[in-house]
């Protein structure tokens, strides 16, 4: 849950921004795959949502779906195959259409682990055109996108490099599906991503695992839940570091990070960058968010109780906290 969203949006922070999201393999399977049912919701209308995925029914169910709730954001959901090309290719379209990717399954690998065959073996093949994310963007004008999320079974590496161009014009996040394994044959796995996007100046910060055991084990560790295979990656940039150097490195870039980190679950991070604008640039009311760490940090009993004002980060942007404020930090014992 975030920490400063509310407060930034009661504050009318939000309201100067525009947050763009790209979703690549973006058929909608559970609510979590629904952007703005979740937080990213807070920032609509000033919402931009563009959704790809190879199978057309799956897009225009969701548009349909976005119709029938008549939204108050921007979203739409378009049937492309996204990757490093502009070009012909294979859809190898597995038994679970989720589970279908540019590159076919490795299907003796795949049965030596529990339910994968079922899920991920062949069901046919289908020849597609691709094209890429800059093409696209080109195409259409889009000139910022702010996070992307990659999910494509396999082929997330394609995506990313097809969207160079993006990437570093104006990505600020990513999230990424990756493989510790060759699911599919011949696929890019972690190292390759993460060597790719650390040279691009993204950091990780963060990893979901999925483990697999055995199909032919009857036991199984109560230590270990069997193999890591796959996982999301969680990538941002660091605009604040004093040896980067980067177009990005502008206060507008640095708020918009700090509320992506929000969302993202890193709220450390996103209370970092309100201190360094506020200390950097708070002399502009737009870039003062003392208030709102102060009225946000206040959430939380254990806090209040060892008293607001006796926190350092407090203590460096006490100049800046208006008088309103102020009282909350005589709330608390500091003993």
């Amino acid at each position: 849950m975030s920490v400063f969203l509310a407060s930034l949006k009661q504050s009318g922070h939000l309201d100067r921004i525009h947050l763009t999201i790209c979703n690549v393999g973006s058929r909608k399977i559970g609510s979590q795959d629904d952007y703005a049912s979740q937080e990213w919701g807070i920032f609509a209308p000033r919402l931009t949502i563009y959704g790809f995925d190879a199978d057309a029914d799956a897009c225009e169910q969701a548009n349909a779906d976005l119709e029938t709730r008549q939204v108050n954001w921007t979203e739409k959901h378009i049937p492309l195959a996204l990757g490093s090309s502009v070009g012909e290719s294979t859809l190898y379209v597995t038994q679970h259409p989720m589970c279908s990717s540019l590159y076919p399954p490795n299907e003796p690998y795949l049965a030596r682990f529990v339910g994968l065959a079922k899920l991920v073996n062949l069901d046919f093949t289908l020849g597609i055109e691709t094209t890429t994310l800059d093409v696209f963007c080109q195409e259409e004008g889009i000139e910022e996108i702010d996070f992307l999320q990659v999910d494509v079974q396999g082929a997330d590496l394609q995506v990313l490099e097809g969207a160079s161009g993006i990437l570093e014009q104006s990505v600020l996040a990513v999230q990424i599906e990756v493989e510790f394994s060759h699911l599919y044959v011949n696929q890019p796995l972690f190292a390759d991503v993460d060597t790719y996007l650390n040279k691009r100046d993204f950091t990780l910060f963060d990893l979901t695992k999925s483990y697999c055991t055995r199909a032919r084990s009857p036991i199984q560790s109560r230590v270990r839940p069997g193999q890591l295979l796959w996982g999301d990656a969680f990538y941002l940039r660091d605009l604040i570091r004093e040896d980067i150097s980067t177009t990005l490195k502008t206060p507008e870039k640095i708020f918009k990070l700090a509320c992506i980190a929000d969302v993202m679950n890193f709220p450390d991070y996103s209370l970092e960058l309100l201190e360094y604008l506020t200390l950097s640039y708070g002399e502009e009311a737009q870039y003062n968010f003392a208030d709102n760490i102060v009225e946000s940090l206040a959430q939380f009993p254990e806090l209040v109780q060892q008293g607001l004002g006796s926190l350092p980060i407090v203590a460096q942007i006490r100049n800046y906290i208006s008088d309103e404020k102020l009282d909350l930090l005589q709330v608390g014992n500091a003993s």
